[in-house]
């Protein structure tokens, strides 16, 4: 359900496209990982993702379920909250190789959290943090790694401004990009894999960026770390 209203609030808000590096659906069991930027990325990414004819589990911070109507889509969809923080957060873990065993997709922000910055500008994703890694080694998954571009013009900076930029884009309609690459398969230990993840999304973020703004972009700052 949270896959198909997205898909149908999205293209209100702005202009979707999207590219991939394989035909089809993401194939079962398989981890997508994606860039966060903007409390309006997942629904942009779940948009893409159904076009694509996938519809992934995702993994959110727990205190999405504690949301009116929110919650109980996210509960009855089988999505999994990540208590950050807590002596709960490996159950996050468990429940995403379990969904992996039984042949769901599984979508994961390597960052986990969002950039501190208030600005609209798109940059390259900050660090990974090491659940993303531990999670394809637990079982061997296949990683997908997915760079979006564009969701923080359709909301970003202080709730203000995230509430007006929401309201305002059935009129402005930004472009927004979202561009799946290879799948592939993490190695080495945690911290290599970790790095090698970020390197993939970041590659696929620039794929994401250079299809809205062009190969020749020189905006300041478009390619500095968060």
């Amino acid at each position: 359900m949270l896959s198909r209203i997205a898909s149908a609030l999205v293209p209100a808000l702005g202009r979707l496209s999207v590219t991939s590096e394989t035909a089809g659906p993401v194939a079962p069991g398989s981890i997508v990982a994606a860039n966060h930027s903007s409390l309006a990325d997942p629904a942009v990414v779940l948009a893409a993702l159904h076009r694509l004819g996938t519809e992934p589990v995702v993994m959110a911070t727990a205190g999405l379920w504690r949301t009116p109507v929110l919650g109980s889509i996210l509960r009855a969809g089988g999505h999994i909250p990540v208590h950050r923080g807590t002596a709960r957060a490996a159950t996050a873990l468990d429940a995403a190789a379990t969904a992996l065993a039984a042949g769901r997709v599984v979508l994961i922000y390597g960052e986990g959290g969002l950039p501190e910055r208030r600005d609209s500008r798109d940059t390259q994703p900050a660090a990974f943090r090491t659940g993303l890694a531990r999670l394809a080694a637990a079982g061997g998954a296949p990683v997908v790694p997915l760079g979006q571009c564009g969701a923080r013009r359709l909301a970003s900076g202080s709730a203000a401004k995230q509430l007006a930029g929401l309201a305002t884009a059935p009129l402005r309609r930004p472009a927004l990009h979202v561009h799946l690459g290879t799948p592939f398969h993490l190695d080495g230990d945690v911290a290599e894999a970790t790095a090698a993840a970020h390197r993939a999304v970041t590659a696929a973020w620039r794929t994401a960026e250079q299809r809205l703004h062009g190969p020749d972009t020189r905006r300041a700052g478009a390619a500095r770390p968060a």
